[in-house]
């Protein structure tokens, strides 16, 4: 008795402390980029095409316009933006569909632009996922590129919205809103 009392007062507490040394140093929880940087809310814009059984979805971070000149100053004409705030916004579809005329498979693209003055815009669907803003862009990852009208309005738009339409027989298009800025991307749902 005496022998199995020993053993549990020198073994016991030996393994007691290796069980926590283990758990202590198991890979840390994985946390939001700095909270600072993360001034921007997350949206996202949805819509369903019952009749094709087709979601999709669009995630971007949403920056107000603060009094401040947008396009052209805080966004800047003719380079690669990431189309929202934080990460790269990211566009999922359930179904294949055609967006612009462009065919785009069913998965997960991140979503770039490139805003012209007075002109059309380039729309990008890159297959690169998990990018903070267009810093790592690469456009030997591009699914494809597409150029859409914008035109300017006479509201303006205090946070960058994006939105889907109403969809019409078999087709709704992608709305982007900000400032006195208004894009739209058509988008034809594909029925198998």
């Amino acid at each position: 008795m005496k022998l199995l009392f020993s053993f549990f007062r020198e073994v016991i507490p030996s393994l007691l402390i290796g069980l926590l040394l283990l758990t202590g140093c198991g890979e840390p929880e994985p946390q939001e980029p700095d909270p600072d940087r993360r001034k921007s809310p997350i949206a996202i814009a949805q819509t369903t095409h019952e009749p094709s059984n087709t979601y999709v979805k669009i995630v971007y971070g949403q920056p107000y316009k603060k009094d401040r000149q947008i396009f052209g100053e805080l966004v800047p004409y003719n380079e690669v933006w990431r189309t929202g705030a934080n990460e790269a916004t990211e566009l999922t579809t359930t179904k294949e569909i055609s967006l612009a005329g462009k065919t785009v498979p069913a998965g997960t693209y991140s979503f770039f632009s490139i805003p012209r003055k007075g002109d059309s815009w380039t729309i990008i669907l890159n297959n690169e996922l998990g990018q903070w803003g267009a810093f790592d862009y690469d456009s030997a990852h591009d699914a494809f590129r597409v150029d859409v009208p914008s035109q300017s309005t006479e509201k303006v738009t205090e946070a960058f919205t994006i939105r889907f339409a109403d969809i019409q027989q078999d087709s709704t298009n992608i709305i982007m809103e900000w400032d006195q800025t208004e894009v739209k991307i058509p988008i034809e749902f594909i029925n198998s």
